[in-house]
């Protein structure tokens, strides 16, 4: 296979985060792999397109027709070395014949907002999975970041970690829609988020080195 399978991250959302190594290979592209809202977004008309739903079945078999004759983009949100579909790409495909241009993450984001290093977090997903109980235990001065889902928000996921351990005064930030003109990031404590309406999508970044309250500028 002398095509290549160049898997690019889009960022957190807002086009203002894309690198330009990235938009090159996107508007270049002859076939295009990507969610409905990332085709929207970056798809020209000239583009043959394959979006990406449940039935990951589907642009799997688009990139393994349209390889054969050029180069297939998949445009994943975020990072691609984050939770995206390159492990899935790497099962279905030889690692060799993928190109990864890397990208920022909502998790990066969400840090730098909150002027935050996070070397030493322990970065975790509840977004269609769950972390191991042992990795969520509260210890001292513990920084946790997680993303989120649906059905795993920060009203459920706040009570997970309180039943782990964690003080109900444990400060979270909850950080929604991160580059996007509605972005919301506020600061409460576990407990509260725990009996608060759940928000869902969203990063949770815990923090057991403090316990402050009230809303972030």
């Amino acid at each position: 296979m002398n095509k290549k399978i160049i898997v690019a991250g889009i960022g957190p959302g807002s086009e203002d985060f894309i690198t330009p190594a990235a938009l090159k290979k996107i508007r270049s592209a002859k076939f295009l792999v990507g969610g409905r809202r990332a085709l929207e977004q970056f798809a020209a008309p000239n583009q043959i397109t394959c979006a990406i739903t449940r039935d990951l079945d589907a642009p799997l078999n688009f990139i393994r027709e349209k390889i054969l004759t050029d180069d297939v983009v998949v445009m994943v949100s975020g990072d691609p070395g984050y939770y995206s579909m390159l492990d899935l790409l790497r099962k279905n495909f030889p690692p060799a014949s993928i190109e990864v241009i890397p990208s920022i993450s909502a998790m990066q984001l969400a840090f730098a907002k909150i002027s935050l290093s996070w070397h030493d977090a322990t970065l975790l997903s509840f977004h269609g999975r769950q972390p191991a109980r042992t990795d969520l235990k509260y210890s001292a001065g513990k920084v946790l970041g997680l993303l989120t889902d649906a059905e795993f928000n920060s009203a459920t996921i706040s009570e997970i970690l309180l039943d782990c351990g964690w003080d109900k005064n444990t400060s979270v930030t909850i950080c929604e829609r991160l580059s996007y003109p509605d972005e919301k990031i506020f600061t409460t404590t576990l407990g509260d988020a725990a009996q608060a309406e759940p928000i869902k999508h969203c990063i949770l970044i815990v923090n057991a080195y403090n316990n402050p309250r009230g809303d972030l500028e």
